[in-house]
Parts: structure tokens; sequence; C-alpha cells
């Protein structure tokens, strides 16, 4: 009896949420954790054959979805068998995840209700910012956070994660900054939400210093949250970019989260300056072998906020360089990295602009953008709420309907990826800059802050990310050809 295709069935149907739910206890048993994971690595490989049908012009699509679902597989074996998460967090994850699976099959009825209304899926997540406050002070902070006092009351924040559950059916919340640690507002801070839905899972970008002892086990308590922590390399690195002492503050809240068994991974913004430091094999093993992180989120250095810089950025060259080893390493050591950028590939381009599967994200005053690193306002939600309006409003914002009219006719949704859908260049503002600026003169979106209004009228800044964008055609297009259409596998490169 072949046993792959029934457990490929099992992990899509809508028992998939009990299953989960149970399963989380056979997977503490090393030898039947091993033999499962060996099934269904088996199953991967299967369904790589079978979706490599997908795209009748190329393999590699296919060779993607299946690498990175290994690496989670074979990373949440080493985890668990290193006792990295504890049992009962390892429920109330699989118990979401189970959910969030069944949803693909058996969508929601605010799923099912967005779609009728409005002819396509909805986000999938959404990103918000609870406060503009930090702690640390970082050059080239995309937020340009510090000691502010900006803020979302709890209530709106309350709200649009309320919103976000009753109109779209979303699993997941990512919580960006400023510090999200640092939040407070009607006597309750971020973690509060977190408690309050329960059924949601959340994803914390944080510089890692206020996770003490409490807060790990709060953490661990409440079980549906994983820090990414920010590093930019080892100590040196991150202490130039972070502060005198971050990094050794940084490894004390990974060992308090390794003691209450809290799943972490950590976040890198990558600049021309770090990025062969992040992949080498030191950074990778101490992080990933020796501390324990889950996964690694790669976030290239975009020239926004504080002191924005265009010679921080990689190169074209350097960024395709960075694109083969990424894959490189999650091919071989089996390390799940997620490189919004390069990946492209992965989800057929952009996912800003609450896109099919994608996301919005509001800021530390309600301002809602279609992207953390797109610093340019539709609306103020507080204003929204006020007139009686609600987030389903703010998604058919014209500025947003452009960039997601944008995203399908380069490429998304389409069966089939074409010549000039090079998925390898998906960002509007950094590789488009040109056609990002065209649909800004259009629909006049309102600029976050200072910083963002003073780029549009810098005439040199925005020639040279043209010419950024330009070049980065140019020498990706080839690879784009080759390796994606005429489905080149990367394991014959």
């Amino acid at each position: 009896m072949n046993v792959l295709p029934i457990a490929g069935q099992l992990l899509r149907s809508r028992f998939s949420s009990p299953l989960f739910a149970v399963g989380h206890r056979l997977l503490r048993n090393d030898t039947l954790r091993r033999r499962l994971v060996r099934l269904a690595d088996r199953w991967l490989s299967a369904q790589l054959t079978a979706d490599k049908r997908t795209f009748s012009a190329g393999h590699r699509f296919a060779e993607e979805r299946w690498l990175i679902a290994r690496a989670v597989l074979h990373t949440v074996d080493r985890l668990i068998a290193r006792q990295a998460i504890a049992p009962h967090v390892t429920g109330v994850i699989t118990k979401l995840w189970g959910r969030a699976l069944g949803l693909m099959v058996a969508p929601s009825p605010a799923w099912r209700r967005f779609q009728a209304e409005n002819g396509c899926r909805p986000p999938l997540l959404i990103t918000v910012s609870p406060g503009h406050a930090c702690n640390l002070h970082c050059t080239g902070c995309y937020a340009n956070s510090g000691p502010g006092t900006a803020k979302l009351p709890w209530s709106i924040l309350d709200r649009v994660v309320t919103e976000a559950k009753a109109l779209w059916g979303i699993p997941l919340v990512t919580f960006s900054g400023g510090e999200p640690l640092a939040y407070r507002s009607e006597g309750k801070d971020v973690l509060d939400i977190v408690q309050k839905h329960a059924d949601l899972l959340y994803l914390m970008f944080t510089n890692g210093t206020l996770i003490d002892k409490g807060t790990a086990a709060r953490l661990s308590r409440l079980g549906n949250l994983t820090p990414a922590i920010s590093v930019e390399g080892l100590r040196s690195r991150t202490d130039a970019w972070r502060g005198a002492g971050t990094f050794d503050r940084v490894l004390q809240a990974m060992a308090h989260l390794r003691e209450a068994g809290v799943p972490f991974g950590i976040s890198v913004t990558v600049t021309r300056a770090n990025c062969q430091e992040v992949l080498a094999d030191e950074f990778l093993d101490f992080f990933f072998a020796q501390q324990g992180a889950f996964y690694g989120f790669l976030f290239h250095y975009m020239p926004i906020g504080r002191h924005a810089s265009l010679e921080a950025m990689m190169t074209p060259e350097q960024r395709i360089a960075f694109w083969r080893r990424t894959w490189e390493v999650v091919a071989e050591k089996r390390i799940f990295l997620m490189d919004f950028w390069n990946f492209g590939t992965m989800v057929q381009g952009c996912i800003s602009a609450g896109r099919e599967g994608g996301y919005i994200y509001v800021d530390w005053n309600g301002k809602v953008m279609p992207c953390v690193f797109a610093p340019y306002a539709v609306a103020d939600l507080q204003a929204v709420y006020a007139q009686g309006g609600t987030l389903n409003d703010v998604w058919r914002a014209p500025f947003f309907q452009a960039i997601r009219q944008w995203q399908r006719e380069y490429g998304y949704g389409r069966a089939e990826p074409s010549r000039e859908s090079n998925w390898l260049r998906p960002c509007p503002i950094r590789d488009h800059h040109g056609t990002f600026r065209e649909l800004l003169a259009r629909y006049q979106p309102e600029p976050e802050d200072e910083a963002a209004g003073e780029v549009l009228a810098d005439g040199e800044y925005c020639a040279n990310l043209v010419a950024y964008g330009q070049h980065l055609a140019e020498i990706s297009q080839e690879i784009w050809e080759e390796e994606y259409l005429a489905g080149r596998s990367l394991a014959h490169r």
C-alpha cells in the first residue's frame, strides 16, 4: 500500500487541525518522528515530481517550494530532537497551523464573503507597528525609531486585528516597530493582543533586548508567537549597527527563549557590507546550529528611513550572488530562509498592497501603506474608523488597486510566467522605481514622514534607483529565462 498520497491528502484535508493537535504528541517520540520525517520527505519528493507540471515551461518553481518545505521539515526535526520547543508550545503551533492549512481547503465564511464581494481572495496577513518607540537607535532604521511617543491606542490595535479576522479570515499577524515589546497603551501591551486573539499565529520582529526570563515565560504560556530577533552579522557587525553590547543582550534573550521552549528566528538587514558574512558558514552555524534559530528573514536594505543611503544597498551583482548562495544554503544545509526580494519566484512577485495572499501595513499613527518599505499612506485608519469605515474601505483605495493591477500585469496569477515577468526583480519601489514614481504622482498618497517626502524631490535619488533597476534587469534576465522558463534545475546548475 502506497501511503504517500494518503499522507498528503490528510495534510490537506479538513481534518488537518485535529490531526496536527494529536500529531504533536507523537513527534516527541524520537524513533517515530524520524520515521515520519522520512515519510514526509518522500511525500514532498513525490509532490515535486507532480508539481513540475504546474509550469510546463520549467521545473525550478516547484523545486524551490519543495526545498523550502524540506528545510522546514528538517528544522522542526532538529529542534524537537534538541528539546528546543516546549511540548505545549508545539501543541499550540501545530493546532493553529492545522487550522491555517484547513483554511486553504475549506475557507472561512469571512474568506468566502470577501471573495464573493471582490472577485479575489483576501490578504493572508496584516502587519502592524503598534508603536514608534524603541530602546535602540540603529543605523539605517527603516522606521527612524527612537525615544518617540507615537503609538496606536490599544483599542484601535485590537480593532485592526478583530477586523482582519472578521473581514478577511487571516491566520497570521506580524508585529513590526519601533520595538513591539516597548509598546504600552491603556494599561496593556502587545502580548495582550496575542492573548486575546489566541486563535491566530503571530510573528514579531524585535531587537530582542527586552526579552527577559519573564517575557520568555509569558511567550511560552501563550505559545502562538515567534520572535524574529534582529542581528546584522556576528558581534562586531551587530554592535556597529545596533549599539555596543547589543549582541550579548541578543544572545541572552535567545538563552531565555531556549530555556522556555519558545521557537525563535533571526532577522537580518542585508547590506553591501554584510551580504557575505550573513550567509557564511560561521554565521549560519552559530545561529542555527548553536543558538537554535528556527528560521531566518533576509531583508535587503532599502534606502528609506534614517539616513537613507543608496550606497548601503547591495549592488545588483551582489544581489545575484546572494540569491545563488541563499538557495545553496536552503538546499544543502536545509535551513529555512526567506528573502522577500530574491524569493519573488516563490510567490509570483510582490505581495504588497493587499494582494491575494499578501498584506498591507499599518503604522503607529494608523497610516496604512502598501508595504513596510513603501512609506506612502492611502489613509489614516483612525479617521476611517471615526467615519464608520473598515479595513475593506482602505483595501479598495485607488493607489492599492493600481499596485495590484501592476502586479497582475507583471505576471501574478498567470498559469504560465513570461519573459516580461521576471520575478527575480519583484519590488516596485526598488526594482521598478520609475513605475512606482508614476503611481505616486498619479494617486498622491501621503508620505509617512519628512524623510519619505524629501526623497520625492530628490532627482538624483530617483535617477539612481531607476538605474539600479535597469542594471538588475540586464544581469538577471538571462537567469530568469534559462533557470526558470527553460526549466534548468538547481541540481543541474
